[in-house]
């Protein structure tokens, strides 16, 4: 075994979850299933294999920033149900 269910209630105890003794064994099992598959993925080579971000080549996904006309600040608040002479009057959340 390769993390002990005192690391599980230490991990659980950071992590601010509550974990009753029922499931103790259990998450502490499926921990070391989860890690000894991270073991088994550190075996693969990997040199000479760059990291990526996409599954496909991207140079830059972001468009260039242009000035376009909108609409007025009266326009805006034309069809809006609930106004006041310069802003949309919404309900307060909280």
């Amino acid at each position: 075994m390769r993390i002990t269910t005192n690391e599980v209630k230490q991990a659980a105890r950071l992590a601010r979850l509550e974990v009753i003794d029922e499931e103790l064994e259990d998450l502490t099992e499926q921990l070391d299933r989860i890690l000894g598959y991270i073991d088994k993925l550190n075996e693969l080579n990997t040199d000479g294999i760059s990291p990526t971000s996409h599954a496909v080549e991207m140079k830059n996904a972001f468009r260039e920033d242009k000035v376009l006309p909108s609409l007025s600040q009266q326009e805006a608040l034309a069809n809006c149900p609930s106004r006041n002479d310069e802003a949309f009057i919404v309900p307060k959340v909280i």
